[in-house]
Parts: structure tokens; C-alpha cells; sequence
């Protein structure tokens, strides 16, 4: 995502607008620290974009999945000892 300073964004407003319109978000900062972030409207909020669980059911997980490339680890890393 691209940063912009108060000053440039003054100065290219409208061409900034015309960007985030067509979808390209962008940050303003002041100083060099991040301001305020401009993103089109149409676009989805980030809390609707992250939905937990939408992939529910159509993949598994094997049961052993916690110990799964064990024996390799503790050759790599030893036994912790």
C-alpha cells in the first residue's frame, strides 16, 4: 500500500481520488507517521473481508497433525536436553 505525505496529497487530490475510486488504497501520513487510510467505499470492511470458518468442511485434518514431521524435528533440533 502506498504512503503519501500531507503535501503531496494536497497537491494530487483529485488524481488520488480517481485511484482509490478504482479501487487502490492508500495511506496519508504527516511527518512520515501514518494518518489516515483511504479506501474506496465499495470495498469490503477488513472485519467482513477475515470471515472464520469459511472454508468449514470442505477439507480434514489429519488427527496425528500436532505430531506430524516429529522424528525429523528432534534430529534437526535434537532432544532439547
Amino acid at each position: 500500500m502506498q504512503t503519501v505525505n500531507i503535501h503531496d496529497a494536497k497537491t494530487h487530490l483529485s488524481r488520488l481520488i480517481e485511484r482509490a475510486a478504482k479501487g487502490e488504497s492508500f495511506i496519508i501520513a504527516k511527518a512520515g507517521k501514518p494518518m489516515v487510510r483511504v479506501v474506496p467505499l465499495d470495498r469490503p470492511a477488513i472485519s467482513e473481508a477475515r470471515r472464520l470458518g469459511f472454508m468449514s468442511g470442505q477439507f480434514t485434518v489429519p488427527d496425528d497433525f500436532d505430531r506430524m514431521g516429529g522424528d525429523e524435528i528432534e534430529q534437526l533440533f535434537g532432544s532439547g536436553e
